[in-house]
C-alpha cells in the first residue's frame, strides 16, 4: 500500500497516525485544541517524538479539555517540567494553559479555525518530499490571528502542519492511498 513519502515504513505508530488521522477533517474541539498544543510542542523537533509521548500528554493535560487545562496551576505546570513523558520545555508546557485560556475566549473556536481553511480547487498533489510546502498565506493569516487572540507557539510553519493534520488542507501525496478520501471534506460546513 502506497503512503505519503514522509511516513516511515518501520514505525507502526506513525503508519496508524497517517492511515487513520492525518488529513481527516476534524471539527472536534478537543481534538483541534490538542493538535494546536502538540504541534506547538513539536516546534523544532520531530513529530515522531510527539507521537511517542502523546498518551502521556493526554494524561497530564486532562485529555485536552480546554477548560480543565485553563485551570491548571503554576505548581502543576512546573512539576511537568521534570516529567520525562513529555517535552520538558517550560515555555511549551506553560503555553498549553495560555492557549487554553485564549481558546475559551473565542466565541466559536472551531469556526474560527476553519475560516482559514483554503477553498481547494483541483491542484497538483505532492509527489516527493520537496513538493510539500512548509507554510502558506493561509497559515500565515491563521498564525497572525491566533497570536492576536493570545496563543503561543503558533508560528506559520507550526500551523500549516496543524492544518494538514486536521484536514483543513489535504496534502496526501499523489500516489498515497489516502488521497482518494478527499470527499470527506465536503461533509463539513
Amino acid at each position: 500500500m502506497k503512503r505519503c513519502p514522509w511516513v516511515p515504513e518501520d514505525k507502526a505508530l506513525y503508519i496508524e497516525y497517517h492511515d487513520t488521522e492525518w488529513g481527516v477533517p476534524s471539527r472536534d474541539p478537543c481534538h483541534l485544541f490538542e493538535m494546536i498544543c502538540l504541534e506547538g510542542a513539536q516546534a523544532g523537533l520531530s513529530w515522531w517524538i510527539i507521537l511517542q509521548k502523546r498518551a502521556r500528554y493526554r494524561e497530564v493535560f486532562h485529555h485536552f479539555d480546554p477548560a480543565a487545562v485553563a485551570e491548571m496551576s503554576d505548581p502543576e505546570l512546573e512539576a511537568l517540567v521534570t516529567d520525562p513523558g513529555i517535552i520538558r520545555h517550560r515555555g511549551k508546557i506553560f503555553s498549553f494553559r495560555q492557549n487554553a485560556r485564549a481558546w475559551l475566549e473565542l466565541a466559536d473556536p472551531v469556526d474560527f479555525l476553519w475560516q482559514f481553511a483554503p477553498a481547494e480547487p483541483k491542484r497538483k498533489r505532492p509527489k516527493t518530499m520537496a513538493d510539500y510546502r512548509a507554510k502558506t498565506p493561509k497559515s500565515d493569516a491563521l498564525s497572525k490571528a491566533l497570536k492576536k487572540a493570545g496563543f503561543n507557539f503558533v508560528g506559520s510553519t507550526t500551523l500549516y502542519a496543524f492544518m494538514q493534520a486536521t484536514g483543513m488542507v489535504d496534502d496526501h501525496s499523489a500516489d498515497c492511498f489516502r488521497s482518494r478520501f478527499k470527499s470527506q471534506v465536503s461533509t463539513f460546513k
